[in-house]
C-alpha cells in the first residue's frame, strides 16, 4: 500500500512542492514523506480506535461529506497532521503548509478512493488496505470468523448495496462491541444476513 500511495502523492505534488520556491527540490521528497506519513498514521488511528466504518465509508467513497473530502473528519485530522509536520520540517507558516495540502491531499485521497473502490483495478484493495492498517494478523483472525471480506463490504457499499448502518454493525461485531452476535453466529452470522448468504 505504501508504494502505491506514494506513487499517488508524487502525482499530485508536482506544482504544490516540485514547483514550489518554499521547499527546497532537495527536500522534495522529505515533504511527499511527511505527507505519506500522516495519511498513513491518520488512517491507522482510526482503524486501531476501532472506528471500521468510517474508514470503510471513506475509502468506498460514501463518506457522507459530498464532494468536498476536505469535510470528512478523518481527512481534516490527517490534514492537520500533515500541516504540522510541514510547518515543523521545513519552517513552512501555518497558510502555506494548509495551502501546500489543500493542493495535494485531496487529490490523493480521490485517487485512493477511486482505485479502492473500482472491482476492476487490484493496485488497491479494500482488503490489502485494511490489512496494512489493522495489522495482518487482526485482519486475518476477522477473515477466519466467518469470512471476514473486506472487498465485498467495500464493493459493496461503493455501489449502494450497502449503508453506513449495516458497516457500523459490523464493525461493532467484528470488534466485539455486541452488534447482533446473537443471531446465527456471530460475525459469520451477520455478513451472511447482509449478503443473503
Amino acid at each position: 500500500m505504501l508504494e502505491q500511495l506514494m506513487g499517488l502523492i508524487q502525482d499530485q505534488s508536482q506544482d504544490a512542492i516540485v514547483k514550489n520556491p518554499a521547499i527546497p527540490n532537495e527536500h522534495n521528497t522529505d515533504a511527499m514523506q511527511a505527507i505519506l506519513s500522516a495519511v498513513t498514521g491518520g488512517l491507522q488511528n482510526q482503524a486501531q480506535s476501532g472506528n471500521i466504518s468510517g474508514l470503510m465509508g471513506l475509502l468506498s467513497g460514501n463518506s457522507g461529506t459530498g464532494n468536498n473530502l476536505m469535510n470528512n473528519p478523518i481527512v481534516s485530522g490527517i490534514a492537520q497532521n500533515a500541516i504540522g509536520s510541514l510547518m515543523e520540517k521545513f519552517g513552512l507558516s501555518n497558510s502555506a503548509a494548509a495551502n501546500i495540502i489543500a493542493q495535494v491531499l485531496p487529490g490523493v485521497l480521490t485517487s485512493m478512493i477511486s482505485k479502492t473502490s473500482n472491482p476492476n483495478d487490484n493496485s488497491m484493495d479494500f482488503g490489502g488496505i485494511m490489512g496494512s492498517l489493522l495489522g495482518g494478523q487482526q485482519a486475518q483472525q476477522a477473515q477466519q470468523q466467518g469470512g471476514f471480506d473486506f472487498n465485498q463490504i467495500g464493493y459493496a457499499l461503493s455501489d449502494g448495496k450497502l449503508d453506513m448502518n449495516d458497516v457500523m454493525r459490523i464493525g461493532s461485531s467484528f470488534l466485539g462491541g455486541g452488534g447482533n452476535n446473537n443471531s446465527g453466529g456471530g460475525l459469520g452470522g451477520l455478513l451472511g444476513g447482509l449478503f443473503g448468504k
